[in-house]
C-alpha cells in the first residue's frame, strides 16, 4: 500500500519507503502521520538536511555522519539525543523515510 497525497498512490517497499524520491512539502506530514509523528520546525530542519545530502551525494549518510554534519551547521544541540527524540525508530532511516526518499543503503544508509 502507497501513500495518497494530493489524490495519487505513491508506491512504496515492503517497509513503507517510497520507491522514488518525492521532495514535495505535500509528502512530508503524509508520512510523518503514519509514522506517528507530529512535525515540528525542528523536523523540518532534519528533512531538509536529509533531502539536501540526498539530492548532492545521492543517498543519505548513516548515523554517525548525519550527526556530525549537523554538528558542523549547529553545534549548540547534542544532536545525537535530538534525532532520537525527534525520529526515535532509527534516526537516520526514520527522516529519510518522513523526508520522502526510497530506503537507505546498508545498515542506516551511507
Amino acid at each position: 500500500m502507497g501513500y495518497i497525497v494530493n489524490g495519487e498512490e505513491l508506491e512504496t517497499d515492503d517497509d513503507g519507503f517510497l520507491v522514488e524520491a518525492n521532495f514535495s512539502d505535500d509528502v512530508v506530514p503524509v508520512i510523518a502521520a503514519e509514522e506517528k509523528i507530529n512535525l515540528t520546525d525542528e523536523h523540518w530542519q532534519v528533512i531538509r538536511f536529509m533531502r539536501e545530502r540526498y539530492q548532492e551525494d545521492g543517498h543519505t549518510p548513516n548515523f554517525r555522519n548525519m550527526v556530525a554534519l549537523l554538528d558542523e551547521e549547529d553545534d549548540s544541540v547534542d544532536w545525537k539525543k535530538k534525532l532520537y527524540e525527534l525520529f526515535p525508530l532509527q534516526p537516520n532511516r526514520q527522516s529519510a523515510k518522513v523526508a520522502g526518499m526510497p530506503k537507505p543503503f546498508g545498515k542506516g544508509g551511507y
